[in-house]
């Protein structure tokens, strides 16, 4: 699809590298200039919604209308063990949505990634049969939705299903003992707990269309079961020039020809030198310390800022075109120092990827973000 987006002009880019002070009205948050295309969210951490993150609380109720949690209700964090399950944290999250008026979504429900090993072992510690695995998938989906029910809106229920080379089914634990219906249960499973909130596939790189076909593949399956997907979960860890922004439309018009959404999820722009040849994130590809990947520790020079600053111009210009099947737009974390991007794939770096510094100050992005929304 032609790129019908105006670049940016000299002058127009020139007006956004502004003072942080200039960037932003002191009454208008995103969720502001957004509110009649689509929720802007943030995803977030416990430090955040317990209130020991002050600021970074008080820019969340600002700025967004809906929340993710980064990692509150991951498996591994709300059910260790069998019989334990740990709500404190996701409870708490939920509550601070719900006290503000917010969007609630829950992520995620079936992952291949941080889910204890004890799910797909027996007693002895092989492997688990089928009804076995079903039972604690169901149980735990049953448990999780339940508590949540009427208090979360949506759910990522499966996430990173799809193979990153070839758009297969990704060879998992869930795949290998269930079979191939186990994004079915998932959502059977949730669905059943839930019947009036919102399911989602979420996935990254799903701007590559062998991905992409992998998902409307899966998509159409779920259908032809009397499934519903409200929406598919597009993660958008993007890097500065890939992937282009009409690779970014396709999907966009192509999943919405599925009769779903089109979310955003975990939105993120990588400024530094990325030591893997694929763009993605899969957290397993990590690499060791190598300061030629950390090359702005003492600040983004003026010229990365304007890159990152039309990059996010570009983008929101886009979501603000398709905000007919757009439902919302999440950012990977609130500020630069929350993200993940200092620790993936290498530890310890000094990433900018999002529109708030280290000093919750709105970047000069900010500013391109509100104006793409006029």
């Amino acid at each position: 699809m032609k790129n019908k987006l105006p670049l940016l002009t000299t002058a127009l880019l020139a007006s956004l590298i502004l003072p942080s002070s200039q960037c932003a009205s002191a009454d208008k948050g995103l969720k502001d200039y957004y509110q009649k295309d689509f929720y802007v969210g943030a995803a977030l951490n416990y430090r955040q919604i317990s209130g020991r993150d002050a600021k970074a609380t008080a820019l969340i109720k600002e700025q967004f209308n809906t929340i993710s949690p980064e990692n509150l209700l991951k498996w591994e964090a709300v059910h260790p063990q069998p019989d334990t399950y740990n709500f404190k944290p996701a409870d708490d999250y939920v509550a601070f949505g719900q006290q503000n008026k917010m969007w609630v979504i829950g992520h995620t429900l079936m992952w291949h990634q941080q889910t204890p090993k004890w799910v797909f072992e027996d007693a002895t510690g092989k492997p688990a049969s089928r009804e076995m695995v079903l039972k604690r998938l169901e149980d735990h989906i049953s448990t999780v939705v339940g508590r949540y029910k009427g208090k979360i809106a949506g759910w990522d229920v499966l996430n990173e299903a799809i193979d990153d080379q070839q758009g297969d089914l990704r060879k998992t634990k869930w795949l290998e003992i269930i079979g191939e219906d186990f994004a079915a249960k998932a959502f059977e499973f949730a669905h059943k707990a839930d019947p009036k909130a919102q399911l989602y596939y979420n996935d990254y790189s799903l701007y590559r269309p062998e991905k992409r076909a992998g998902v409307i593949k899966l998509v159409k399956s779920l259908q032809a079961r009397g499934i519903k997907v409200a929406a598919i979960g597009m993660q958008g860890h993007y890097g500065l020039t890939k992937p282009s922004i009409e690779q970014v439309e396709a999907s966009i018009v192509a999943f919405a020809k599925l009769g779903v959404h089109v979310n955003f999820t975990e939105l993120d722009i990588d400024v530094l030198p990325n030591p893997s040849h694929r763009q993605g994130a899969d957290i397993a590809e990590t690499f060791g310390a190598d300061a030629k990947y950390n090359v702005y520790t003492t600040g983004l020079p003026d010229s990365v800022q304007q890159q990152l600053t039309k990059r996010y111009a570009d983008l929101f210009a886009l979501f603000h075109k398709h905000r007919d099947v757009i439902g919302r737009i999440t950012l990977w974390g609130v500020t630069d120092a929350d993200s993940w991007l200092n620790d993936w794939p290498i530890k310890g770096r000094t990433s900018y990827p999002l529109l708030f510094d280290r000093n919750f100050q709105p970047k000069p992005a900010f500013k391109a973000v509100v104006q793409a929304a006029k």
